[in-house]
């Protein structure tokens, strides 16, 4: 457990994607089994401890520490593992000395975690915290709790193991067999150090890595040979894939997590045996809702039949990688879609439809189609070259994505809260408002949160302010006088019922900060609302 601690406090602490591989490497390098196996498990995110709740954890820390200390220090801190990691007093021995004992290791705090029952948790958990340092409780109670927040992604720990193998097995082989694999990964261990065969998955549902596309830029228009291309709409959903084979049906998003739990009418619509690329959407009676309809559906793992029923999606196909076993990814563009439009014409699963093909004779017919999208929650354009196999990654030139430009609007910071990772030392999470007519007067009401678009020189300025500005403090959150004024990008704006403001924001960044713009002179709600498709 020690070793795993140190690695969840040494990636906490790096801010380098490189200097995070090679902590990750160096960890599946030295640690044993089933150690290891384990440390990936918990990094991937394929941990569950149905029984190791959070409340079990501060009854606790209540229990051993002053209550109102407690909570007071927990508000301060804003993690409940955290808190009470630093807080923990280790009871005494019969000399009134603290009690010294071994911290537990990973896979003993797995099997307990997995195996003990619910009224002896509470003794086995007091026993391992007594034992351990402040950082060793702390990755036990992340372990526990599934929420590690370490700024490595699963992909990142894939990526590890890749190079583990010495560039024998790449990152995207092991994304084909690893949901075919089960914790603690003694095969896949075996496989990536040359000790067994490559695990087989069998017919098993497992995802592939998608292809994906590069951005297109001025320069990159410029050189494009537009007959040499497809075009579609770029839909503003989740991309998904569908996998559906005699070994079962799996709903996975970009980033291969298993969403199918999430979305049981298109599991029981996959009644085919092939692999399909696609757009999950909110559709009602023909027409894409906006995705702040989509978000009322994402996270939750079972879906209530109202909102089912309030919120129905389905799903708008792209590509046909796998059709009866066949692997079509090696096909050039345009016979896979052929192949689909064939297929989809034999199968027609319900809540399913094609992405159609843009008829545009040339790109400036194409940029005027594109220019008119924003209203029909469509994202952009898609370009795709006839001839392109379908490869994993983002390889240049075959795929370009055209987003239409983003909207913008000058927003008041009102609330600040620390991030999480390299940022969790900062106040880097901000919520920004409008103006609008109150009772009292003009007032501010809040219309989204960004936490990215801006550079470290800028965020060390912007936390500085914070701190200085602060007016109240909500746990973790600090609210602020108003003064900062922050030029904000988004992609759409909706009305929303869900807001104080009656307006949601799709993908608000920062595009700069506006140090030149008093604050009184911010764009008022009523802009933003104009800016509302009717």
């Amino acid at each position: 457990m020690i070793a795993f601690a140190t690695l969840l406090e040494r990636l906490t602490l790096t801010p380098g994607r490189l200097a995070k591989l090679a902590l990750l490497r160096e960890f599946f390098r030295t640690e044993p089994d089933p150690d290891r196996g384990w440390g990936l498990a918990a990094l991937t995110g394929t941990l569950s401890f149905p029984l190791a709740k959070p409340a079990l954890i501060r009854a606790l820390a209540q229990a051993r520490t002053d209550p109102v200390l407690f909570e007071w220090s927990c508000d301060y801190v804003g993690d409940l593992a955290e808190t009470v990691s630093l807080i923990w007093p280790a009871r005494d021995d019969a000399f009134g000395r603290n009690s010294v004992r071994t911290p537990p290791m990973l896979a003993e705090v797995v099997d307990g975690l997995m195996h003990t029952p619910k009224a002896e948790l509470p003794a086995l958990l007091e026993g391992w915290l007594d034992a351990s340092d402040p950082p060793v409780r702390y990755a036990i109670l992340k372990l526990m709790t599934g929420a590690l927040r370490v700024g490595a992604s699963a992909r990142l720990a894939k990526t590890a193991l890749a190079e583990l193998a010495g560039g024998s097995v790449s990152v995207d082989e092991i994304e084909e067999v690893w949901h075919g694999l089960a914790p603690p990964y003694a095969e896949l261990f075996d496989w990536l150090e040359a000790r067994g065969p490559r695990p087989d998955p069998q017919d098993a549902p497992v995802f592939r890595s998608p292809m994906l596309a590069q951005p297109l830029e001025a320069a990159d228009i410029a050189a494009l040979d537009y007959a040499a291309y497809c075009a579609e709409w770029k839909w503003d959903g989740i991309r998904v894939q569908l996998v559906s084979v005699p070994g079962g049906r799996r709903i996975y998003s970009r980033g291969s997590d298993d969403v199918s739990a999430a979305f049981p009418e298109i599991v029981e619509a996959m009644g085919f045996d092939a692999v399909l690329d696609g757009e999950l959407l909110v559709i009602r009676d023909g027409e894409v809702a906006p995705f702040a309809d989509l978000q009322q559906r994402l996270n939750r793992k079972v879906p209530g039949v109202a909102l089912m029923e309030q919120h129905p999606v389905a799903v708008r196909l792209y590509d046909l990688l796998f059709e009866e076993g066949e692997d079509l990814r090696a096909l050039p563009f345009e016979q896979r879609r052929a192949r689909l439009e064939a297929w989809f014409a034999t199968h027609r699963p319900p809540r399913m439809d094609l992405s159609a093909v843009i008829e545009a004779a040339d790109f400036d017919t194409l940029s005027s189609l594109r220019d008119g999208a924003r209203a029909a929650s469509i994202e952009g354009v898609m370009l795709k070259r006839r001839d392109s196999p379908y490869v994993a990654g983002r390889p240049k030139g075959l795929w370009w994505k055209w987003k239409r430009d983003p909207l913008t609007i000058d927003a008041v910071v009102m609330y600040a809260q620390r991030g999480h990772g390299k940022r969790s030392s900062f106040y880097s999470d901000y919520t920004f408002g409008l103006w609008r007519d109150g009772a009292e007067g003009a007032e501010l009401v809040p219309v989204g949160k960004a936490y990215s678009g801006f550079t470290d020189a800028e965020l060390a300025q912007m936390d500085r302010w914070i701190r200085n500005n602060t007016t109240r403090r909500y746990g973790p959150v600090r609210e602020v006088a108003p003064g900062l004024v922050l030029e904000i990008a988004f992609d759409a704006a909706q009305r929303s019922n869900r807001h104080k403001s009656g307006v949601a924001l799709r993908f608000p960044r920062v595009a700069r900060l506006r140090p030149d713009k008093p604050f009184e002179e911010a764009d008022r709600l009523e802009t933003l609302l104009r800016l509302i498709p009717s």
